[in-house]
């Protein structure tokens, strides 16, 4: 049993696909985020929820301007034709967003605020590129050494530099990515998007047949001439920067779109909600390193573990959001996990990472795993830059 946190369910939890950005336009371009994300709640208000229930709703996005900004959760509620009066809000910890929404909201359970929370992500990167809220921190040198800013690309390269990981390791997390994520069964989880009657996307995109390590190890790496190792060689001269770089296209998340959903309930709101827990929410926890280093998703997760008073070794499944290959490795390296449990469906470098969304997603993803092997426990664990982390640990109910 939890040593912090008790009483807080998953009663439902759907995704979106997740679509390639492309710059002739995805799949999903022309979903704008309030509709990607109305599609949802309108997907577990038929699938039974019912929106008298709802307390409140906490929405992640990572960049919350343009389209995305002006409380993009109660326009999506809103939308979707959920009541006039229905609390709604935005959390943004960049790409740690929808997994700080699910996070709040079961704080708010656990303490009673709420008795339903509906949580989850959103983000449109095809129509809200990355970068589009012109971040003070990547742009203004004076605040860019205070804070440490590096690009996150640099950062998975000094990882993997650090931590002993080669670029074979590298191209070999790519390829069995796309292996799992090719073979992953069908999940009534992933709800299609649909543009007026026409289904637009029903599976994620992205998994590649027949990649092998010889066709990436030709691909060049990203970020050997970044302007951010200048930054790191100058805060830690005893670091080394790897020579030419090691991460490549293959070994990034690619950009998607995308979005994610969890309906949250005390024990109690399974009277009003007609139904019983999927899962429960035992551990959560988030973290913050200076290092430039991709440790934090670490110490989340050893903080999650130790609030769900569970060992690593007791875990059945594992969604380490794969923000570069470095960040997945390091996770299953540090916690010592059996490789075969973590992203048994594949991962972020195969089907794409929806930044806000993805923490949401990757929920959807443990959960379904559990009931689909009969396992107990689940680990989620997503980093972000400016060195932050957040961790969920999980147990299947039913």
């Amino acid at each position: 049993m939890s040593q912090f946190l008790s009483g807080v369910y998953v009663y439902d939890a759907v995704r979106s696909p997740k679509a390639r950005v492309r710059k002739q336009g995805g799949s999903l371009a022309g979903v704008p985020a309030h509709d990607l994300l109305g599609q949802l709640l309108t997907a577990v208000r038929d699938r039974g929820l019912d929106t008298e229930t709802v307390g409140d709703i906490l929405i992640g996005t990572s960049t919350a301007v343009g389209e995305q900004g002006g409380n993009i959760a109660r326009a999506a509620a809103l939308w979707a034709g959920w009541p006039d009066d229905v609390n709604a809000g935005v959390v943004s910890r960049l790409c740690c967003s929808g997994l700080d929404a699910i996070e709040v909201g079961a704080a708010k359970i656990a303490s009673g605020i709420a008795e339903v929370v509906v949580t989850g992500g959103v983000e449109s990167m095809s129509r809200v590129p990355m970068m589009a809220d012109k971040p003070a921190m990547a742009r203004d040198e004076p605040l860019g050494e205070r804070t440490g800013f590096v690009t996150i690309g640099v950062s998975a390269d000094l990882t993997a530099s650090q931590y002993g990981f080669t670029r074979e390791d590298l191209d070999q997390a790519a390829v069995t990515s796309h292996e799992r994520a090719l073979a992953a069964p069908a999940s009534e989880s992933i709800v299609p998007i649909r543009v007026g009657e026409e289904t637009v996307l029903a599976a994620d995109e992205g998994p590649r047949p027949g990649l092998d390590l010889a066709a990436l190890a030709e691909l060049k790496p990203l970020f050997g001439e970044d302007p951010s190792w200048e930054r790191v060689v100058n805060r830690l001269p005893a670091v080394s920067q790897p020579v030419g770089g090691l991460h490549t296209a293959a070994t990034a998340p690619a950009l998607a779109d995308g979005a994610a959903v969890a309906v949250l309930g005390s024990r109690s709101a399974a009277a009003s909600l007609g139904r019983k827990p999927i899962a429960e929410i035992v551990g959560i926890a988030q973290a913050a390193v200076r290092s430039p280093l991709l440790t934090a998703p670490v110490d989340a997760a050893r903080r999650a573990l130790t609030n769900a008073g569970i060992a690593a070794s007791e875990l059945d499944t594992v969604e380490a959001n794969e923000s570069f290959a470095a960040s997945v490795l390091l996770i299953s390296d540090q916690l010592g996990l059996d490789p075969d449990k973590v992203n048994p469906v594949g991962g972020s470098m195969a089907t794409g990472h929806p930044l806000g969304a993805g923490g949401g997603a990757l929920l959807v993803n443990a959960v379904d795993q559990l009931h689909r092997i009969g396992g107990e426990y689940a680990l989620v664990t997503i980093p972000a830059a400016l060195g932050l982390g957040a961790a969920v640990v999980v147990r299947r109910m039913g």
